[in-house]
Formats: C-alpha cells, sequence, structure tokens
C-alpha cells in the first residue's frame, strides 16, 4: 500500500511538472554587441575581460549571443585573442559576425571564422554563417549579413540567406522564433545620418519576409552603437550599443510565456564597470 502511495504521489507530481512546463516557458540570455576587441587595443581587452566577468555573476543565464564586430579588424590574431577571452564565459556562447569581422583576401574568410570558433568553442557545433539552435522550447536563427570580398559598413541579406530564413519560419511556424544578427532592419531612432552609409541593401525584401509569419518573435541587432527597440507588426526590434563605447553596457533578455498569452519580452541594459 505505501509502494502504491509513493507511486502515485511521484505520478501526480511528475504530471503537475509537465503540466506547469506546458503552460509557461522562461528564459534568459545576454546581448553582446561590437566588442571591436583588437590585440592592438589593450583597452579593448580590459572592456571584453570585464564584461565576461560581469557576465559571469549573472544568475540563470541560458546563454550569450555577440551579435558581430565582434573584432575591430579581420585578422586571425585579433580572433584567436577574442576567443581566447569569451572562453572565460560559464555559460555556452554563439557568434554572428558583422562588417569588421571578415575579409577573405586578408586570410579570414567566413569558413574560416567559424572554423576558429569551432576549434575554440565546444558548446558551438561547426557552423556555416547562417545557422540554427534551440533552448527551452526557443528557436533562434543566426542571420548573416556581412560581405567578404568586398568589406563595407552597409549590410547585405543575400537571397539565399533570406530563403533560408523563410524556411526556418516556415519549418517552425509552431514554435517562437527570435532572429540574432549585427545589421538591423529597423533603424534605431535618431539614427538618420548613419544610415547613409551603415544601412541594409534590400531592407525591404526581408521586411516583406518576415511579415509573412507570426512566429517571429524579436529581431535582435547591432551595428549603429546605439540602444533602440521598438515594436513593428508584431516583431520587437531591439538593437543594443557598442561594447567598447561609453558608457559600457551590455543587454540582458528575459522571454516569459504563460499559457493563452503571447510571449513577454524584457530587456536591461547593464552597465560594468572596467577594471584594470
Amino acid at each position: 500500500m505505501k509502494k502504491f502511495l509513493l507511486s502515485l504521489f511521484v505520478l501526480i507530481m511528475f504530471t503537475c511538472i509537465g503540466a506547469f512546463a506546458q503552460s509557461s516557458k522562461n528564459i534568459k540570455f545576454v546581448q553582446v554587441s561590437d566588442a571591436h576587441l583588437s590585440a592592438n587595443s589593450e583597452y579593448s581587452q580590459k572592456v571584453l575581460k570585464s564584461a565576461i566577468a560581469d557576465i559571469n555573476t549573472l544568475q540563470d543565464v541560458s546563454f550569450v549571443v555577440f551579435t558581430g564586430d565582434n573584432i575591430n579588424n579581420p585578422s586571425e590574431a585579433n580572433l584567436k585573442l577574442f576567443l581566447k577571452i569569451v572562453k572565460k564565459l560559464k555559460v555556452p556562447y554563439y557568434i554572428a559576425i558583422g562588417d569588421h569581422d571578415v575579409y577573405k583576401a586578408n586570410g579570414l574568410s567566413k569558413v574560416r571564422y567559424y572554423d576558429m570558433i569551432h576549434e575554440h568553442n565546444w558548446f558551438m557545433f561547426k557552423h556555416q554563417p547562417n545557422y540554427k539552435f534551440k533552448k527551452k522550447g526557443f528557436v533562434f536563427l543566426v542571420v548573416d549579413g556581412a560581405k567578404e570580398i568586398i568589406p563595407g559598413s552597409v549590410g547585405y541579406y543575400r537571397e539565399g540567406t533570406l530563403d533560408w530564413v523563410e524556411s526556418e519560419l516556415t519549418k517552425n511556424e509552431k514554435k517562437d522564433v527570435i532572429i540574432l544578427q549585427h545589421f538591423p532592419i529597423e533603424y534605431p531612432e535618431n539614427t538618420e545620418a548613419s544610415t547613409k552609409t551603415h544601412k541594409t541593401y534590400k531592407v525591404e525584401q526581408y521586411k516583406e519576409l518576415i511579415d509573412k509569419h507570426n512566429n517571429l518573435l524579436a529581431v535582435l541587432s547591432g551595428h549603429f552603437h546605439t540602444n533602440s527597440e521598438n515594436m513593428t507588426n508584431g516583431v520587437y526590434h531591439i538593437s543594443t550599443p557598442s561594447l567598447i563605447a561609453l558608457p559600457q553596457s551590455y543587454k540582458v533578455i528575459d522571454i516569459v510565456t504563460t499559457k493563452e498569452f503571447s510571449p513577454i519580452i524584457y530587456t536591461q541594459l547593464r552597465e560594468f564597470e572596467v577594471k584594470e
């Protein structure tokens, strides 16, 4: 009888846990953008090391995403140093690339960039510049808009990249999707002057694509070195400042989902002290 009661209690407990898991899903992660690390800049190294140390003090962080311009100039020396520093993170990390990260003629192509990440990061499988990962019921798409042949500050999401995004949004139509990339498709406020040199090429084509889907929650980007957030057609567009710009900061993002309610996104711009 005691064994039966114990078994019944365990069954009820796991049923309740399962019901709770289905009724809500939460995730907390960190976005770091535009670190512009350089082997020739001791200050940029101190900033990144201080950010990593501060992130490691946070509780319940699932992962960190670096949304491009991780290094200031495309060289293996800079990337190797960047990866050596971020390896100190206590949680998995993922990387998108920006206009400062790759230059094929200089020896740091996109393929080589991600090969080096794989060599230094056992959390990350060997990826193409466009890839996805899943965490706690959410689907994350890392989307590449960088140019490696003729680098420049204009973002360019190629037709093949947009086809891949549409395919993933379609395949995951019953799941909540978040896009992580360097170049925004909704420009931050008060950046009209910068858009002449930092715009995203054929951005309307990208917007039309995502407007056809109802499962995209947010698009996270950097590039403009500014803090901005806006809701457009049900999608939350989040722009995060440069890590190296004053005041030094990164963004903490919480997504909370409760049964029968749409997910709610909370963000915090967290400043930290640069340590000697």
